[in-house]
């Protein structure tokens, strides 16, 4: 299994102290981070794109062109990159541009994102949410997939035997599909025979299997082997010492960030008593030390019926960049090894 990191490169004030981060020290933190990450032997790593004030994350391929430069071994993917909102020629221009400065490590996960303030920043109606992803996912498959194309669609204006270059090292580049709770956008993702990654932040893993269950059953519906039906999870974590640590040190900035957003979409306040629910074996949080997170990614594993890749996304608890890097290593050096002796003991095993 593939272990690895998402960052929003929140921009908030420590949760704690309440001291500001200067942006551009975030910044060079985020490349320490992700250079650590390398050095570690995580995975993958992945940066979101948002539109808000508490993130500086608005152009994840500049950020991951710079982590390119810095990195040697780990991948390099948006998470989610806002596809109904850009234009997938460029889309797929940059992230071929960041797979030929990485030597063959860029991949997208495209989606519709979590939040709407892309839409009327580049002039969308958030009504047509749904059939601008649909059609701008065609397009960039189609402009993946050919090198040149004639294509015609509602949103964007038509290409006509159309050359687009460059072109990417690997052949395809990888395109997941970043999902939420949406049955029809997990078969989609089948149909089209296109990985999936699964953003899970709360409630139950077991609840998203029937949708899993779906995206499986409509690949091979429509013809899809089973081994190119790949499923990812992103959920939220963190890896500390002990168990009470890493609560106390994800807590605050959990708090803050999710009783925010609860204020904007009509979600009761954040508890403590909520978040140590979530952070029980059941739940979602991956928040605890080596041990108890190693036991929650094998659960994740086992209630969806496997998975080839877990990302963990610190970035709500605003972390002091010091905690971020001792996660890092604990995860590259302990999690990951353990997490996949584990499997590979189950495999031998039949």
């Amino acid at each position: 299994m593939q272990i690895g990191l998402d960052n929003f490169v929140t921009a908030a004030p420590d949760p704690v102290t309440g001291e500001q981060r200067d942006p551009s020290q975030r910044l060079s933190d985020l490349l320490d981070e992700i250079s650590h990450a390398d050095e570690v032997g995580l995975d993958v790593v992945g940066i979101g794109e948002h539109h808000r004030e508490e993130f500086l994350d608005s152009a994840p391929a500049i950020l991951l062109a710079a982590a390119a430069a810095r990195t040697k071994r780990i991948r390099l993917a948006s998470a989610v990159t806002v596809l109904s909102a850009d234009d997938p020629v460029r889309v797929f221009q940059n992230f071929a541009t960041i797979d030929i400065l990485s030597r063959g490590r860029a991949e997208i996960i495209a989606g519709r994102g979590s939040f709407v303030e892309a839409y009327p920043l580049f002039g969308l109606n958030l009504e047509d949410y749904d059939d601008l992803f649909t059609e701008k996912l065609d397009l960039l498959i189609k402009l993946r997939d050919n090198k040149t194309i004639t294509w015609e669609g509602k949103y964007r204006p038509a290409l006509h035997e159309q050359t687009v270059y460059p072109r990417p090292v690997q052949d395809p580049l990888p395109v997941w599909v970043g999902v939420g709770g949406s049955p029809g956008s997990f078969a989609r993702a089948g149909v089209m025979g296109l990985p999936l990654m699964v953003a899970i932040i709360g409630g139950e893993p077991r609840r998203f299997r029937p949708m899993i269950d779906l995206y499986r059953e409509a690949g091979r519906r429509a013809g899809h082997p089973p081994e190119r039906l790949k499923v990812g999870v992103h959920a939220l974590g963190y890896v500390a010492e002990t168990n009470d640590k890493a609560a106390d040190d994800y807590f605050p900035g959990y708090e803050r960030m999710f009783t925010q957003i609860g204020r904007e979409r009509g979600w009761p306040p954040v508890k403590r008593i909520h978040f140590d629910m979530l952070r029980g074996p059941e739940g979602a949080l991956m928040v605890g030390d080596v041990e108890t997170v190693v036991e929650k990614i094998l659960h994740y594993d086992q209630v969806l019926g496997g998975i080839s890749r877990i990302t963990f996304q610190m970035s709500p608890a605003s972390l002091p960049h010091e905690k971020e890097m001792k996660a890092i290593e604990l995860l590259g050096k302990q999690v990951s090894p353990w997490v996949n002796t584990v499997l590979e003991k189950k495999k031998a095993q039949g």
